[in-house]
């Protein structure tokens, strides 16, 4: 079943952001109070920081909905799957998400 988790800035005791050795792109480790490790590739990392730029530098945009493909055409050394933007309505999203909650 899947579990939906809400990782406040308090409950971070660190974050890692390098290259790890034997790898080429850079990997994002958030380590918990719990000790729970949640490690994300560059691509996601990526695709996250777009969106929030997007929307806080935004004039009138106030939402962002991403969703998981393979696009055509990708440059090398890029991850196969890409979290790319789709159209979506702002109430859409903000429903998606408030549901999560």
């Amino acid at each position: 079943m899947p579990r939906t988790l809400m990782i406040k800035n308090e409950d971070i005791v660190s974050a890692l952001l390098a290259v790890p050795e034997g790898h080429r792109h850079l990997r994002l480790a958030l380590t918990t109070k719990d000790g729970d490790r949640i490690i994300l590739q560059e691509a996601a990392v990526a695709a996250v920081v777009r969106a929030y730029v997007t929307l806080k530098t935004h004039p009138v945009k106030q939402t962002v909905k991403m969703v998981s493909m393979t696009p055509e055409g990708l440059k090398k050394g890029y991850a196969k799957d890409q979290l790319i933007e789709v159209e979506s309505e702002d109430a859409e999203v903000v429903r998606e998400l408030t549901e999560m909650f």
